[in-house]
């Protein structure tokens, strides 16, 4: 952005608006090319190393003293104050980086320091040879730090001079968006506008004149006329002819454009049609510039030609892109194609407005008198924006009440739309009233950020269009893949790269920017431990490789080791998770001490909230200590048929704080590991799969009990799943309210079995009853009346 701002006059004036909008349009295209930039460019200058000298010093202590001068007159001006700080901030670089000096020797006599022991307190002497070479060695650590310390407190110089020089550009700015210029509300102000745009007027065509008085001039036309025609043809032939080749060679290769690949490829196609007019205007710029038209007045008005082709075609692009002719597959908007056509020539009739403030602010830059004016010749370009911008967005607050309206679950694309057509709505009224009584800043400052911002967000929003289509095209999911995880990653990066644009836009200035991100590459200091972006990255890249290589650990144990053991599924399960403990122990270890975290500078933090943290997570620690617990001992393993509790099921999974029980019904329970250590536990297959099954059997009273014993037993012996030794039994319960109770007592191979081993068994006894003859009674009840004749005699009710 431009930075050469009057002081005595104002920061943001129309001059320096200018430069802003030509820089805004670029980064509309560039966005994504710009934030990386800011990223590598700030990186870099961190990772900048330079010896300093006491020549370095001595420079620094000169333009520090000159750099508090300037501060304490307060004169300079602002694009004076840009470069100073500029020059302090690489200052500041290299003082950053000499910090660091001597680090490794440094930490090398602090451990020689700390191997000779604990210096003597008071009363208490140790041997002469080691007082010597402590001495020696605290005078080597002094002599070393002396470096660091000297670009530490020059460092902490440089960021207070930087730090009150942002101070005063951002008094000026507050100062220039409250500035009162002269107000179109002011009838008497217009006949003198008109007459500056005049004068102006009259000027341009006096330089074009004055291009072409002398003979040499016109010789050197001559010589040029070829290259000056070849270029004008050329731009032609791209401005007029080129779009509507790319558009047949388009249809000719893709007969069918409503699928991903034809989306994608015709993204590209457009883009590269509005791409190739500007090579055209180039041309056109290169071929005045041949022609010899020179002049302050000429040479802004030409260099203001790339600009407003950027914005023009621009915006044709992004407005057919987001209101797309004719039937389109996936729109921001579901609009109908006339509004969608009304709403493309208003994004164009925005366009062409910024256009004509740009040219506003080269008169203001290059013509005698206008500057003064130029604030009455804006507003009604302003209030012409605004009346353009009001009409766009009601048109998208309307289709968004459409989309919202009968549904319960609004989207959150749906929200954010009204919520941002009801803020432009505001902008395009709040706008020209500034413009109106003469808050002419302060009107620009708002509108034109405003619209290109909207551009921006069209960019953004064509973009993942674009990312969705490509995606859908590699891995043909067209339906769904705007749910995609990828795409939507990819969109977020998109707009977190885009954030500094938009910073950008609204008149963040880029040194303010690279101060945040120095100061986010800085870090955070906890504990005196300092964590950085590049201490985190180091941590999760070491981390992410030792988390791959437990798991393929835990791979090659799972497939290719345990496989060839004799232990159970428990035994292997406890191994796994066992090794996988470690891994991620070790890995997190190794990650750590790699990405050079202090540890040691956190104890205190950590004893602080250790204590809070112990309450709060009392029950996740007693579940983590009884997984452990359960993997070592192993009281219960997968496959286990357990009870805890009201739970009765199958173990399906261990893990470090619970343990997942499969019932018999098919559900499944979650058990914390803390309960099956403190309570009780039945495991009816911990040892072996052996179990004893209890059948009841009733007979009638007057049964042969001994017939009926033999009978029961020899049914229990006859099934394939009850263990012989020891055999079977039957016991004689006693005498039932009903019946005679027996019980069959067996034991199972596989206690697993139970219930279809009682099942077949009570078939058993069923059908041998039968064949015996054996009653099996039920329950009867005998009801005895003491006064039936009382019952007999009552009259019916009517």
């Amino acid at each position: 952005m431009n930075r050469s701002f009057d002081a005595q006059a104002s920061l943001i004036n129309m001059k320096e608006l200018t430069s802003h909008m030509k820089a805004v349009s670029f980064h509309l295209f560039f966005s994504l090319l710009v934030s990386v930039t800011l990223l590598l460019g700030a990186a870099s200058a961190q990772n900048t190393r330079a010896t300093l000298t006491a020549e370095d010093y001595a420079q620094w202590e000169r333009l520090a003293s000159r750099a508090e001068d300037v501060i304490d007159r307060a004169l300079a001006s602002t694009g004076a104050l840009e470069a100073l700080r500029d020059q302090i901030d690489d200052a500041r670089t290299q003082f950053s980086d000499g910090r660091l000096a001597n680090a490794a020797r440094i930490a090398t006599l602090r451990d020689q320091i700390a191997a000779l022991g604990p210096e003597p307190v008071d009363g208490i002497t140790e041997p002469e040879e080691i007082a010597t070479r402590r001495a020696e060695l605290a005078a080597q650590l002094r002599a070393q730090e002396a470096p660091g310390f000297a670009a530490t407190e020059a460092f902490q110089r440089a960021g207070g001079l930087i730090g009150e020089i942002d101070q005063i550009i951002a008094s000026r700015q507050t100062e220039a968006f409250f500035n009162l210029d002269r107000g179109a509300i002011n009838v008497a102000n217009w006949l003198p506008a008109i007459d500056a745009l005049n004068k102006y007027s009259d000027q341009v065509s006096t330089e074009v004149e004055r291009a072409f008085d002398t003979e040499t001039e016109r010789t050197a036309l001559r010589s040029n006329s070829v290259p000056i025609a070849l270029y004008l043809i050329v731009a032609a032939v791209l401005l007029l002819r080129a779009g509507r080749w790319i558009e047949r060679g388009k249809t000719a290769l893709l007969p069918s454009q409503d699928t991903p690949k034809g989306r994608a490829i015709s993204f590209f196609a457009s883009f590269i049609r509005m791409a190739l007019p500007l090579v055209g205007l180039i041309l056109i710029g290169r071929a005045l510039e041949l022609a010899g038209l020179s002049g302050i007045r000429l040479t802004a008005l030409i260099d203001t030609l790339l600009p407003i082709g950027i914005a023009i075609l621009a915006a044709r692009w992004l407005g057919i892109l987001v209101f797309p002719k004719g039937e389109a597959h996936r729109v921001v908007l579901d609009l109908d194609p006339s509004v969608r056509a009304k709403a493309r020539r208003q994004t164009l009739g925005l366009a062409l407005l910024y256009a004509i403030a740009t040219l506003l602010n080269v008169l203001q830059k290059t013509g005698e008198g206008v500057a003064e004016y130029v604030s009455v010749l804006a507003f009604p370009v302003i209030a012409l924006a605004g009346i353009v911008l009001i009409r766009l967005a009601l048109t998208v607050l309307r289709a968004a009440r459409a989309a919202a309206e009968g549904n319960e679950d609004i989207p959150v694309l749906t929200r954010a739309l009204r919520l941002i057509a009801k803020i432009v709505i505001i902008v395009g009224i709040t706008a020209p009233a500034l413009s109106l009584v003469g808050y002419s800043t302060a009107a620009h400052l708002l509108i034109w950020p405003t619209i290109i911002s909207l551009g921006l967000w069209a960019l953004l929003a064509a973009l993942q269009s674009l990312i969705e289509d490509i995606f859908a095209w590699v891995t043909q999911r067209d339906e769904d893949a705007g749910d995609a995880l990828i795409p939507t990653l990819i969109g977020i990066v998109l707009w977190v790269l885009a954030t500094p644009v938009f910073a950008l836009i609204w008149g963040v200035r880029w040194a303010t920017l690279t101060e945040l991100w120095s100061s986010f590459l800085n870090g955070v200091s906890i504990g005196g431990t300092v964590i950085s972006p590049t201490n985190f990255i180091t941590f999760a890249i070491v981390f992410a490789i030792g988390y791959t290589i437990t798991r393929l650990l835990q791979g090659v144990l799972r497939n290719s080791v345990l496989p060839k053991t004799r232990l159970d599924s428990g035994g292997k399960n406890a191994i796994l998770s066992g090794a996988g403990y470690i891994g991620f122990f070790i890995a997190a270890l190794v990650a750590i001490t790699l990405a050079g975290i202090d540890l040691s500078g956190l104890a205190i933090v950590a004893g602080a909230l250790s204590v809070g943290i112990g309450f709060g997570l009392q029950t996740i620690v007693s579940n983590f200590v009884s997984g452990i617990i359960l993997l070592i001992e192993r009281p219960i393993k997968l496959g286990d048929w357990i009870s805890v509790g009201s739970v009765s099921g199958y173990v399906r999974d261990i893990s470090v704080r619970s343990t997942r029980i499969e019932t018999f019904d098919r559900q499944d329970v979650i058990v914390p590991n803390a309960d099956l250590i403190a309570g009780v536990v039945t495991n009816y297959t911990l040892g072996n799969t052996t179990g004893r099954v209890i059948v009841p059997v009733g007979v009638a009273y007057g049964t042969d009990t001994r017939r009926v014993e033999g009978i029961l037993k020899e049914i229990a012996e006859s099934h394939p799943m009850v263990l012989l030794n020891p055999g079977p039994a039957v016991v004689f319960q006693g005498f039932g309210a009903d019946s005679l109770d027996f019980e069959i007592r067996a034991f199972l191979r596989d206690v697993n079995w139970m219930m279809s081993v009682k099942s077949d068994m009570n078939h058993s006894i069923a059908e041998r009853f039968v064949k015996e003859g054996i009653e099996i009674p039920f329950a009867q009840r005998d009801v005895w009346l003491r006064n039936p004749e009382a019952l007999s005699t009552q009259e019916p009710s009517s």
